[in-house]
């Protein structure tokens, strides 16, 4: 009885509106982070490889990266903690040991190269043995968007989760402890796996709001009576707080914001006799009384990047407009509510990738008018300095808005932005 109970509170959970797998699981921008996260580690494998990365975490290639991960919603915020340098412990001590900056770079190549669950195993494995002080299974959440099928998401909350779920005790720091919670997980999803995901991402976020306190787990078989009462407060339990409740209106009410801006950026391209795509996780999203694809390209060009994973990268932008009938990109555009700017950057940096200097496009960072100097700030970040060179714009809101009825009568081209954009 148990048992079924408790995938009646894994049903409960996922269909919950205001739990971690609608906010955060089936979160279009979840997937669209995944290319742009595993870029920029493949900059921190070659830096270090090269002996470029440096000794400090802070405007580090690796502090990008963590940070675009600590922009994924609640289940990763605070994923940076783990990797900030604390200097009165000396930890994580991947940053003034040259040696032990080399093994986590070793470590990080091999989940890159290796697709199967063994080679992520012994990877592990090895950079454990080496006991490099201060850097433990945090570490995960980076294995976590190499290899989201075989490597759980890792936090307080998700080990708190699965001890309540399962009885256990794993302990936080030990990689051996994470690699036998990682077993377990596994198991776990198999069982559940008609109600998750292959992704391991979904049970993780399940123990994470199980570990948060949000879900009370049933009592045991024994006690039929407390069992009954338990099924009784699933049904009219609440599983966030007021706060959670209205940050989830908020967060809703930037995506319908966020598809807007794609719709406005699609019509105006379509007007100024460009091919248009959308982002490819975004293409069947409501707008208006239609889909946000609707009058797009059906596919992009084969030959629009120069890799399989740039060619995925460039499929997830938000809006590109293309010059009628070929495969160049003419314009890319990255909108960015309240978070994602790292992410957004990451992405432009996958657009890049192998493209001729001749054939680079126009790239801009949409966002609202009072983030203007947030995205400055991140795009004058030395690691960005890529990104600098490529010329990004700043496109705000109001300025689209103000003067979208005249570009859209008179514009013509990419003159039209330009006039409205800003060099950043």
């Amino acid at each position: 009885m148990r048992t079924e109970a408790i995938r009646a509170l894994v049903t409960r959970w996922r269909d919950e509106e205001s739990g971690t797998y609608r906010t955060w699981f089936v979160w279009p921008e979840r997937i669209k982070n995944f290319g742009a996260i595993r870029r920029g580690l493949r900059v921190v494998i070659e830096e270090i490889e090269k002996g470029t990365f440096g000794n400090a975490y802070r405007d580090s290639s690796l502090q990008t990266v963590v940070g675009a991960i600590a922009e994924q919603r609640q289940i990763f915020r605070g994923a940076d903690h783990a990797f900030l340098w604390k200097p009165k412990l000396r930890i994580p001590d991947i940053y003034e040991n040259a040696d032990n900056q080399r093994s986590f770079g070793r470590f990080l190549a091999a989940c890159v190269e290796s697709g199967a669950a063994e080679g992520i195993v012994s990877a592990i494995q090895r950079l454990d043995a080496v006991r490099i002080k201060g850097l433990g299974p945090a570490a995960a959440n980076l294995l976590y968007f190499l290899h989201p099928t075989l490597v759980p998401p890792f936090n307080t909350a998700i080990v708190k989760g699965y001890n309540a779920l399962t009885g256990a005790r794993v302990k936080l720091g030990s990689w051996t402890e994470y690699l036998a919670m990682r077993e377990g997980i596994i198991a776990q999803n198999e069982e559940w796996r008609d109600l998750l995901s292959n992704d391991l991402g979904a049970i993780g976020g399940f123990l994470f709001d199980l570990g948060r306190g949000l879900y009370e787990l049933p009592p045991g078989d024994d006690d039929v009576a407390a069992l009954e009462a338990w099924k009784v407060l699933l049904a009219s339990a609440q599983a966030s707080s007021p706060k959670e409740a209205k940050n989830r209106a908020e967060e809703e009410k930037e995506e319908l914001n966020h598809i807007g801006t794609q719709g406005v950026l699609r019509d105006l391209g379509r007007s100024f006799g460009y091919d248009v795509w959308v982002a490819s996780n975004d293409r069947t999203r409501p707008l208006g009384n239609g889909m946000l694809c609707d009058g797009c390209l059906p596919e992009l060009p084969s030959t629009i990047a120069a890799t399989p994973d740039s060619q995925e990268a460039v499929r997830l932008i938000d809006v590109l407009w293309l010059d009628r009938g070929t495969d160049r990109v003419a314009a890319a555009f990255e909108v960015e509510h309240t978070t994602g700017i790292s992410t957004g950057l990451l992405r432009m940096l996958n657009l890049a990738v192998g493209v001729p200097p001749d054939r680079l496009p126009n790239l801009y960072l949409v966002a609202p008018d009072n983030r203007e100097e947030e995205v400055r700030s991140k795009v004058s970040h030395p690691v960005f300095r890529l990104v600098q060179n490529l010329r990004v714009r700043f496109l705000s809101y109001g300025a689209l808005q103000a003067d979208l009825d005249s570009m859209k009568r008179f514009g013509s081209g990419l003159k039209a932005i330009e006039a409205i954009a800003r060099p950043l």
